[in-house]
Order: structure tokens, then C-alpha cells, then sequence
């Protein structure tokens, strides 16, 4: 068995206390997963039950079911703890389904799209 670093200790160190508690895990791509951590390993890949990943798009969430999740060490941004007594979201979110959230990440993705074009199009006319 080979001994590990200093930082190897403290990272599963770190992870062993959030064992069996509910964790919000963000990802490197922006995805923002919910779940109650029950593993982990030495490269900080995860293991979460009962997840899912929430989505938002402005005052909309959706909370899409995902299960029993493994997540790659390599891909994880952040992982924190969920305080269980406190609202996990802001009081003017709106819970939506699942179709009705991807429709609103359709018109946002759309409308960025739009003004980068506009943005290209109108470049011609900057006269510096």
C-alpha cells in the first residue's frame, strides 16, 4: 500500500463528513446535482443517492430525478452541504415540469443566440 499526500488525507478527510448527508455538487459543465452522498474515493469521485439535478432559468426550477448517481472526481467544481432547517431556494422561485423548463432553456439558449448574431452583424459599423 502506497501513502498518499498530504492534501489526499484532508480531501477524503473532508468528504468522509458529509457521509449520509444531502449535498448540492456542482459541475464543471454548470450542472447543479442534488443528492445524499453515500461514497466517495481518494480522487473525489461521488457517489449520490436519491439525486437529481436542478435546473434553472431565471425565477423557474426544475428538479429533475436522476437517482443513484456516480459522479467523476475530475468533473466536480464544488461540493457542499445543504442546510436541511433553511429554504433551499428563494421565495419567488417557481417550481415547473420538466418540459416546461427545458422550453424556457430553449428561449434562453435562443435568445443569446440572437444577440451574438446582432453583435456580429453590427460589427462592420465600429468605426475606431
Amino acid at each position: 500500500m502506497s501513502w498518499s499526500g498530504p492534501e489526499d488525507v484532508l480531501l477524503s478527510t473532508s468528504l468522509a463528513s458529509y457521509l449520509d448527508k444531502k449535498l448540492l455538487v456542482l459541475l464543471r459543465d454548470g450542472r447543479k446535482l442534488l443528492g445524499i452522498l453515500r461514497s466517495f474515493d481518494q480522487f473525489a469521485n461521488v457517489v449520490l443517492e436519491g439525486a437529481c439535478e436542478r435546473v434553472i432559468v431565471g425565477d423557474l426550477y426544475c428538479d429533475i430525478p436522476l437517482g443513484l448517481y456516480v459522479i467523476r472526481g475530475e468533473n466536480v467544481v464544488l461540493i457542499g452541504e445543504l442546510d436541511l432547517e433553511r429554504e433551499e431556494l428563494p421565495a419567488h422561485m417557481i417550481c415547473v415540469s420538466a418540459a416546461e423548463i427545458q422550453r424556457a432553456q430553449k428561449a434562453e439558449r435562443d435568445a443569446t443566440d440572437l444577440k451574438g448574431s446582432m453583435r456580429k452583424r453590427m460589427e462592420f459599423l465600429d468605426l475606431d
